[in-house]
């Protein structure tokens, strides 16, 4: 049994927003947010499921791209408590994950995927029970356009809206209702009691405000 990331449990009781907050204290852009990442399974945009773990990367490219293709299949070697994240280039129609490769991640220990681009079997997905975030849904399978050719590598997140925002293998994922969030590993341990602080402040505003006290003051009061 691979032993517990303690990062990892500490983070299991915070809100992608409240890992947000931390990182907006930290100057890190955009409080580590991935725009357009939203939960498609085990429901959509519903109900408590979160998941947290390091990043496992893949980096899929245009089949004319000159890189060789990498020799073996990613899924096969998904490290058990990790966060599939896969990377394919902006607007592509074809889906480049589906219901066998969540299959295989969950026997491995995945807690979840995060798909930059478009996944397929979403029933599937959901009988599985298996959190799946991603931007859209599609039919057709990846081959036929793209290839993946790196594992374990800095992927760039294929947005418009944030420039160069990056996911490094090893950064801590956490993906719940609010969408996802990349907090850097080496930032993490700075990260966590701010977001301890924020959260017992914020609990405090919302008793005084429900007990008819200004935002204004409530804030000015708890957050300093």
């Amino acid at each position: 049994m691979t032993k517990e990331d303690p990062i990892v449990k500490a983070l299991q009781q915070y809100t992608t927003c409240d890992v947000s907050d931390a990182l907006i204290k930290l100057k890190y852009r955009n409080g580590g947010f991935l725009s357009g990442l939203t939960m498609w399974s085990p429901h959509r945009q519903e109900g408590a499921t979160k998941i947290v773990g390091p990043a496992y990367t893949v980096r899929y490219v245009p089949l004319d791209d000159p890189r060789p293709k990498h020799p073996t299949h990613y899924i096969d070697d998904v490290p058990q408590g990790s966060i599939v994240f896969v990377s394919a280039p902006a607007k592509t129609p074809n889906a480049v994950y589906g219901g066998l490769m969540s299959t295989r991640a969950r026997a491995l220990g995945a807690v979840g995927s995060v798909i930059d681009g478009r996944f397929r079997d979403l029933q599937e997905q959901r009988d599985l029970h298996y959190p799946i975030f991603a931007r859209d849904v599609g039919t057709a399978p990846p081959a036929e356009l793209l290839k993946v050719v790196a594992v374990n590598v800095p992927v760039k997140l294929q947005t418009d809206e944030q420039e160069d925002m990056m996911i490094n293998p090893g950064d801590y994922i956490v993906g719940d209702i609010n969408g996802v969030v990349v907090l850097p590993k080496e930032m993490a341990e700075q990260a966590l009691p701010l977001m301890a602080k924020q959260v017992e402040a914020d609990a405090k505003m919302q008793v005084a405000i429900e007990g008819g006290m200004s935002f204004a003051e409530a804030s000015k009061k708890f957050r300093g």
